[in-house]
């Protein structure tokens, strides 16, 4: 079983900077590679969204409207990822979902999970 656990969210003004971690971990067995992992966030009454995902290889992709403002890393050593979000707005508002797209370890194979997110408040 795959536990993904976020941390770093909270509340921060307009224009602040908040940075996310995940740190993915296994109930059984040791993590030898994590494919691609990202971060999703989910609005109140809107549906979840990709804001960036970055590749094995480390890769990046991101939304549109966080482009210049959000940066994906990984660290492969602490199976962890992280998003560093600068210049935020308001907009930016919602609960933040760590995911990773499958994980290899020495008992067993996981596909996509994801974790229980972590709250980002950006007030006006």
């Amino acid at each position: 079983q795959v536990q993904l656990v976020e941390s770093g969210g909270g509340l921060v003004q307009a224009g602040g900077s908040l940075r996310l971690s995940c740190v993915a971990s296994v109930a059984s067995g040791r993590i030898i590679s994590i494919n691609a992992m990202g971060w999703y966030r989910q609005a109140p009454g809107n549906g979840r969204e990709l804001v960036a995902v970055i590749s094995s290889s480390t890769n990046t992709n991101y939304a549109d409207s966080v482009k210049g403002r959000f940066t994906i890393s990984r660290d492969n050593a602490k199976n962890t990822v992280y998003l560093q979000m600068n210049s935020l707005k308001p907009e930016d508002t919602g609960l933040y979902y760590c995911n990773t797209k499958g994980i290899d370890t020495t008992v067993s194979y996981y596909g996509i999970s994801w974790g229980q997110g972590t709250q980002v408040t950006v007030s006006s």
